[in-house]
């Protein structure tokens, strides 16, 4: 195809205009359709077993540039626009980013359908179409504030599909409009689907906020993604959108099966269904009906259920591990209630341990139980993670069905994470170690042989200042922030969560505070960058962005501190401010309480674009560790066997901690005259009871060495070449963290697809 006619022909049939006299807004539009074209046009994979990927979240990113590398078409159309005096990026700014995910969670459903795809397998992802996302953050006067964050436009990635499906739903049907999004496989031509699901009349985005009627399940089910849960309806909401998602994709695999002329009886041959965290659970209980309904008897049903379902642990918090009373199942999908208590009784029968029960005394389902119970494969994240859960969280599960445990370690796409966000340094991968690492990631382990390159080392340490001014653009000009891009970049991004310690973080930007106060300067200046959103209902998540948000206008306003100390929070951190702030990244803080994050992807993103790694051995920083060296990551904290001790025993007092000399300051700042002058005292003083008191994620317990470590790397930092030779181990090693790899393991380990 010749691509720039067929954009003129778009552009003339839209706008009257040549394609090259187009602005950025009708270029994007045009390319979209060019793209959607492109895309559409590709078969998809036929024939054996296929993969459906449920999942909550699917947080995709942009997708014009994603799309046009896995077209084979980026160069070209980049180099296209720079002849019209644009480029890609100035186009794809017009691009809204759909809000259908989080945080790493809806991260990696969309590095795993990118990787699906760009292995040629047959698998496509089942979730809702969420109209407004989780929301969109606003920073004003030191708070979070949630907005609507709409996304579709008339012109959008969404294809119609004319197919829909009843659901019924205890209080009346309601239908499920499809909707697909193309996702095209690198250097595959193939491509395969995000199938997204939507009420058939959305309501309009709330007015102000986003409070709604969390009770008009006909117009606001696929409204947002997460629903307050701080009130029984918006439990029920959240109920209400599983059951939707699984009853309606429930239906699309049987729609499938009959269009391939396959018998139910064969579903496991032909199907297998990846259960990705607790929230598509129901899909057990609702295909084993529908079986029912073909006239399959309950043993031939779960036969063919718990051979296709298996199931992706995504957590060691207790909380995540998803529990619904039996009365929000039977308000919300009463036809559940009897398989159920079938799939409970058949569990209790040949394992009577109450522990293992699906449904438990008080009359709550356990999603995770029934997960377990009737999957063939039940996997962790990464290897720490999936041996805890094997030893302490899941133990009881874990000795009853050793076969189905297994490790999957996560991954990233870097065709996103490093080849679109980071070109530069993809061009300097090319000219390392040859083009074919593009394809194969275990060939950035060449990059060794350069470890010891002067030229090439120089050319990574000018790479990283690009992205840093680019970076601070980026920041002048949607937040009217200047930085120093001469200064260490250390940078902290992911959902705000207690256990990701954010607040450990925060300490140490007030012992830098008053160490420079006191006259005592750092070696460097450093810029400490968060980006985080705090779920809406998350009291004491919030009251950290305040703190972080109160440490910013401090700094700022101290003409003695500013100069070597800075603190920004980025608003609204999504994919596309990641896509900036990852290649930017001097310091990747990967500081979660050892035990309690069960992988991470950001620790992979950021060591894939010459970051070095400052984390607890928790999650992947434990492979991460593994495959660097200890030369080349900054590990601290208790180990991860130290704190389920502390937890197991109730032997963590955080007041011992706070008692200290080194720490009590820097709790107690929290309510300084400095912090309360500019800051809420209720929050902040709960905030300070809390640490002293509670401290649940431990932060106390770590915050020494996190700080004595810390400073290390800032001074290792001024050595220009062995931080540059740090990056390079850091990028070499990246490879294994392939989304590519973790689906090949999936695929030979659990789907065994086509």
């Amino acid at each position: 195809m010749d691509i720039q006619s067929r954009l003129s022909e778009i552009t003339r049939a839209r706008y009257g205009l040549e394609a090259h006299g187009c602005d950025n807004t009708q270029l994007y539009h045009a390319l979209l359709q060019l793209t959607q074209e492109l895309c559409t046009g590709r078969p998809s994979p036929q024939g054996g077993r296929k993969l459906y990927y449920f999942s909550a979240e699917f947080l995709l990113g942009k997708l014009l540039s994603n799309n046009l590398l896995a077209l084979g078409l980026y160069d070209q159309v980049d180099e296209l626009l720079r002849q019209w005096g644009s480029c890609l990026a100035a186009v794809e700014e017009v691009e809204p980013e759909p809000s259908l995910g989080n945080g790493g969670l809806g991260r990696l459903a969309a590095c795993f359908l990118d990787s699906i795809a760009a292995l040629g397998l047959p698998g496509d992802g089942v979730g809702l179409n969420y109209h407004y996302g989780l929301f969109r953050q606003v920073l004003s006067h030191n708070r979070q504030q949630e907005l609507p964050n709409p996304w579709i436009e008339a012109d959008s990635w969404l294809i119609p599909t004319g197919v829909s499906f009843t659901v019924p739903f205890g209080s009346g049907p309601l239908k499920a409009v499809l909707w697909d999004i193309a996702i095209p496989g690198a250097h595959t031509g193939i491509a395969n689907r995000l199938h997204l699901f939507d009420v058939e009349h959305p309501a309009p985005a709330p007015e102000q906020g986003i409070d709604f009627d969390k009770t008009d399940i006909a117009h606001c089910l696929t409204s947002f993604l997460y629903p307050d849960d701080s009130d029984e309806n918006g439990r029920l909401l959240r109920v209400y959108q599983q059951y939707f998602m699984v009853s309606a994709g429930a239906q699309l695999i049987l729609k499938e099966l009959d269009e391939r002329g396959i018998d139910p009886r064969q579903l496991c041959q032909y199907v297998a269904i990846q259960i990705n965290d607790t929230h598509p659970s129901m899909v057990i209980p609702e295909l084993t009906r529908l079986l029912l309904e073909r006239g399959l008897s309950m043993n031939e049903a779960l036969h063919q259920v718990a051979h296709a379902c298996a199931y992706t642990n995504h957590t060691i918090l207790a909380e995540a591990l998803e529990k619904w009373p039996m009365s929000y199942i039977r308000t919300v999908a009463p036809q559940l209630e009897p398989i159920l208590r079938e799939l409970d009784r058949r569990a209790k029968s040949v394992f009577p341990d109450p522990r293992l029960a699906i449904i438990d005394d008080h009359d709550t389902v356990h999603m995770a139980h029934m997960d377990i119970h009737y999957s063939y494969s039940v996997n962790g994240v990464a290897a720490l993670h999936t041996q805890i859960l094997c030893k302490s969280e899941l133990k009881p599960f874990a000795d009853v069905y050793p076969h189905k445990f297994n490790n999957k370690t996560n991954g990233i796409t870097l065709r996103r994470w490093l080849e679109a966000c980071n070109p530069k340094l993809a061009q300097l991968l090319d000219q390392c170690v040859g083009p074919e690492w593009r394809r194969d990631t275990s060939r950035l382990e060449k990059l060794l042989d350069f470890a010891g390159d002067g030229q090439v080392l120089r050319r990574l340490l000018e790479i990283k200042r690009e992205n840093k001014q680019a970076l601070c653009r980026a920041l002048r000009e949607r937040q009217g922030i200047t930085l120093d891009p001469e200064s260490l970049f250390d940078i902290q991004v992911k959902r705000l969560h207690e256990y990701k310690r954010q607040q450990m973080n925060a300490l140490y930007v007030i012992r830098k505070y008053l160490e420079i106060k006191a006259g005592h300067l750092p070696p460097r200046p450093i810029t400490v960058i968060f980006g985080a959103k705090a779920a809406p209902a998350y009291v004491m998540a919030k009251r950290i962005i305040h703190l972080i948000l109160c440490l910013e206008q401090l700094i700022e306003a101290d003409p003695q501190v500013r100069p070597w100390l800075r603190v920004v929070m980025v608003e609204n951190y999504n994919v596309t401010w990641a896509e900036q702030l990852i290649p930017a990244c001097d310091l990747s803080e990967q500081i979660s309480l050892a035990s309690k994050e069960a992988s991470g992807t950001g620790n992979m993103k950021f060591m894939a674009n010459g970051a070095v790694t400052l984390g607890t051995m928790d999650g992947a920083n434990v492979e991460i560790a593994q495959l660097v060296g200890g030369d080349n990551i900054y590990t601290f904290g208790a180990s991860s066997d130290h704190v389920i001790g502390l937890y197991a025993h109730n032997g963590y007092h955080p007041w011992q901690y706070y008692e200290r000399s080194a720490v009590k300051p820097l709790v107690d700042f929290l309510i300084s005259p400095q912090l309360l002058s500019i800051g809420s005292e209720a929050d902040l003083r709960a905030l300070w009871e809390d640490m002293k008191g509670k401290d649940y994620f431990m932060a106390l317990l770590d915050v020494e060495d996190y700080i004595a470590v810390r400073d290390r790397a800032v001074l290792d930092y001024g050595n220009r070449s062995v931080w540059a030779r740090k990056a390079l181990v850091n990028i070499s090693k990246s490879g294994y963290f392939s989304s590519d790899r973790t689906i090949a393991q999936y695929n030979q380990d659990i789907w065994h697809l086509g």
